[in-house]
């Protein structure tokens, strides 16, 4: 079988390469490009997780000239099939045939003590210096006369060539520079920001030059300059399998979509074509099952009605009136009770054969009375993660979009104006009647075992028992269409990456902010949450003030004011268009 790395963390044994011998092994193992003959072939694949049914009977094909995208609600199998694809998860039926080398990056990235940035480059440029050494091994066995050694030469020069193995170690710095990741070799992981981890994994992967690529959100932590060099390596790249929740990416590099949202049939929908046509096709379907589903719970609640006036007739309607005979009741009662019989029997004869359509984002109503004061910020600064002086204002139903390269401080500020981080310089001023919601780019660390209702509830307690809310006002988590009845009892732990961001978003709107501070909102989400989170941004009462690298989310919000922040110049405001962007500052710190 290909290996199939992660890049998230090599074991160390992986870099212990003691001998010529041993590079030869690694050089010639199989581990080498395959070409335009690569492949990943997965049928029949079925996933069961928890006793829920993640992945049924899926076939598809990723080859070198592959530019796919999988698609689909938060939780239906999308890193799933990834993992299933790169070897990382043994499916539960079906099969998966690999051919040539399989490069994958993860959502999560879990660190350990003393691995540095060079570990994951070591890994990127594993194959390509085995091979390099092994050709100079090689080539002196050729100078000395070594028997064997012109065949030896041979097989060291092919998978030289096709790792392109002189070039590796300068396309891993290209990448490194091009993403804004630390280049430090010494530098540990522990001490790096999550988003400097990132860029630095995917500088490495889109580095070592694999056959096919599987790349899972590779748009988180990403700014303006890190996603035109990303869209660039893929589309030059070709032979990927993509999931991502950034619109802009998919609609320039992807040509097929598999959509694993439920269907009619239950099975996922391959599209051909681009972006648009995805949508347009799938927006018919949902339109057409809307209708038939609706059809249905129509016709059942027409048999009920009539089984329950056949029922009543039975009672009351079929009696004649005083003074008729008894044989005349005897012969027209008979006919009642066979009207009821046909009525129930025609009634669970129907059945409802189209499962309702998925859910759909129910924004509640937020906001605070027009034109009161909800928060002032004079002269703020931070030291080391902020520049400033900045000063703002947000009264109610204020917009704001908050821009600027990775390390500008656009996290830092707000988390300073949502109150969770001191300002070093200057004041914040929050009125005491705003509810101010953050949603930072991370989501919290629950009780891991708790479910998502167990999460809501315990927080809606809280948030009545502060008085923040009334109990009358409370809503329900299902009122917000954000999680399925199967999502709500499962434990966090068992959560999606993208589920979990939805119950974020449910326990922050539960509060009823009047101000949302949004970092990052469409990391982790689905392209169609995506834009149904946009509609409900642009409608709500409450007050906006959201940070994104998202370039499909940023020209959906052109018309909002921005505060564009630099990391050598400190801040600049606007109404209109896009500020001029900021210097690139990489310390090998914190994303701020």
């Amino acid at each position: 079988m290909p290996h199939t790395p992660d890049l998230s963390l090599p074991s160390s044994s992986l870099l212990d390469l003691a001998d010529a011998d041993d590079l030869l092994d690694l050089a010639t193992s199989g581990d080498l490009p395959a070409g335009s003959s690569a492949h990943i072939r997965a049928d029949g694949i079925g996933v069961t997780r928890g006793g829920r049914r993640v992945l049924h009977d899926l076939s598809v094909a990723v080859s070198s000239k592959s530019r796919l995208a999988v698609v689909g609600e938060n939780g239906r199998g999308k890193t799933t099939l990834l993992h299933v694809l790169a070897g990382l998860l043994v499916p539960d039926d079906g099969v998966v045939a690999r051919t040539g080398t399989v490069g994958m990056v993860q959502q999560e990235l879990p660190t350990r003590s003393g691995e540095t940035v060079g570990t994951l480059t070591s890994a990127a440029l594993r194959a390509s210096l085995a091979a390099l050494a092994a050709l100079d091994a090689a080539t002196l066995a050729v100078t000395e006369g070594v028997e064997g050694a012109d065949e030896q030469y041979a097989v060291a020069l092919d998978a030289a060539t096709r790792l392109d193995a002189w070039d590796a170690e300068r396309r891993v710095d290209l990448a490194l520079e091009a993403l804004g990741a630390c280049t430090d070799r010494d530098r540990e992981l522990t001490t790096l920001s999550v988003g400097q981890r990132y860029r630095v994994r995917l500088a490495c992967l889109l580095g070592a030059q694999y056959d096919v690529l599987l790349l899972d959100e590779p748009t988180n932590h990403l700014d303006a300059d890190g996603l035109g060099f990303l869209t660039r390596q893929l589309r030059e790249h070709g032979g990927f399998a993509l999931v991502s929740h950034d619109r802009a990416l998919l609609r320039e590099v992807a040509d097929q979509f598999l959509d694993l949202d439920p269907s009619p049939d239950g099975h996922a929908r391959l599209h051909a074509g681009g972006y648009d046509t995805w949508q347009d096709e799938r927006r018919r379907e949902r339109e057409s099952w809307g209708q038939e589903h609706d059809r249905q719970q129509d016709e059942q609640r027409r048999l009920k009605e009539a089984v329950a006036q056949a029922r009543d007739r039975l009672h009351t309607g079929w009696r004649p009136g005083k003074g008729t005979g008894k044989h005349q009741r005897q012969s027209r009662a008979p006919g009642v009770v066979q009207a009821l019989n046909r009525q129930r029997e025609t009634l669970e004869a129907h059945r409802i054969t189209v499962p309702p359509p998925p859910l759909k984002l129910r924004w509640p109503d937020l906001g605070a009375r027009s034109g009161a004061s909800l928060l002032r910020v004079a002269d703020v600064e931070v030291t080391g993660r902020l520049r400033g002086p900045i000063g703002l204002t947000i009264d109610a139903g204020d917009r704001l979009l908050v821009t600027g390269g990775n390390g500008a401080g656009k996290s830092t500020l707000l988390s300073v104006l949502g109150g969770r981080l001191e300002p070093t310089r200057g004041s914040v001023t929050r009125s005491n009647r705003a509810r101010i919601a953050v949603l930072t780019q991370e989501v919290p660390r629950w009780d891991q075992e708790s479910t998502a209702r167990e999460v809501y509830e315990r927080h809606v307690g809280y948030l009545v028992g502060t008085g923040t809310i009334s109990a009358g006002s409370a809503l329900g988590l299902t009122s917000f269409g954000l999680l399925d009845r199967t999502a709500l009892n499962i434990p966090v732990s068992r959560m999606s990456q993208g589920q979990q961001r939805r119950l974020d978003l449910a326990v922050n709107l539960a509060g009823r902010p009047d101000l949302i501070v949004f970092d990052e909102p469409t990391n982790h989400l689905s392209s169609t949450l995506v834009d149904e989170l946009t509609a409900a941004l642009r409608g709500t009462g409450a007050a906006v003030v959201l940070a994104t690298h998202d370039r499909q989310l940023l020209r959906d919000l052109a018309d909002w004011p921005r505060l564009h922040l630099t990391s050598a110049m400190g801040w600049a405001g606007n109404s209109g268009g896009v500020d001029g962007v900021g210097n690139r500052h990489d310390d090998c710190g914190t994303d701020r």
